[in-house]
């Protein structure tokens, strides 16, 4: 994806953008050089708008490259600002589903972990006992529906850590379909995994309203086995 087309978009104003990103890009810049999500932004607002210049775009959170769903991207210094505080306050309420072959027992609950990330793996390791330099980690999860031996879980979390999902989940043996990372047993064709960003709840930087997304899930298998849900 060169551009960001307008099923990309799910919102636009002067302050803000909302994306549905789709798995395998970046949102930011790493060694790679790769094309970012930051990068097809400024290029649909420069395009669209014919502005002269760069142009500014903020990025008050991230999610992963290998998944989907919503990201919030902001236009001014202003709506960066707040937003970053927003996401810090834990303000932003953020919920994902996610896809794994193993059936949840019990069909809901909630999860408390102490997480350690390896830089040089990339990887987070979760533990149930708090130890030193481990961060604890929170979310909530629920059974939603299943289809033969996928089944689709909605997460909510309560803390923000790196691979904070993928991690917990897989500790309680709930690997992320396709997370061959984290212990899934899949691999997607495209190296993405099922873990979507699906709903964001959030007051609007500038002008202060209420405002809920949510971003329709990929058109990919098993991601279609639930398109009931969509």
């Amino acid at each position: 994806m060169k551009v960001l087309s307008i099923q990309h978009i799910l919102y636009e104003d002067n302050h803000i953008l909302i994306v549905n990103k789709p798995a395998g890009l970046l949102v930011q810049g790493d060694a790679t050089g790769d094309t970012t999500l930051l990068d097809l932004a400024k290029a649909y607002i420069k395009q669209k708008y014919d502005k002269p210049g760069d142009v500014f775009m903020g990025l008050p959170h991230r999610i992963d490259r290998v998944t989907s769903g919503l990201v919030v991207l902001a236009r001014t210094s202003k709506a960066l600002s707040r937003l970053s505080e927003a996401f810090r306050s834990k303000l932003v309420k953020k919920q994902y589903w996610m896809i794994t072959d193993k059936y949840p027992e019990p069909q809901e609950g909630h999860l408390v972990h102490y997480l350690l990330k390896d830089p040089a793996k990339n990887k987070v390791k979760a533990r149930r006992d708090a130890r030193t330099g481990y961060q604890k980690a929170e979310l909530d999860y629920k059974l939603i529906a299943s289809s033969g031996i996928e089944h689709l879980l909605q997460v909510d979390l309560h803390t923000g850590r790196p691979h904070q999902i993928r991690a917990q989940m897989s500790t309680e043996g709930m690997a992320v379909y396709g997370d061959v990372k984290y212990g899934s047993k899949y691999v997607m064709p495209d190296k993405s995994i099922c873990l979507h960003a699906r709903r964001l709840k959030l007051e609007h930087p500038v002008k202060k309203t209420d405002m809920e997304f949510i971003a329709p899930i990929p058109k990919l298998t098993p991601w279609v086995k639930f398109e009931d849900w969509n």
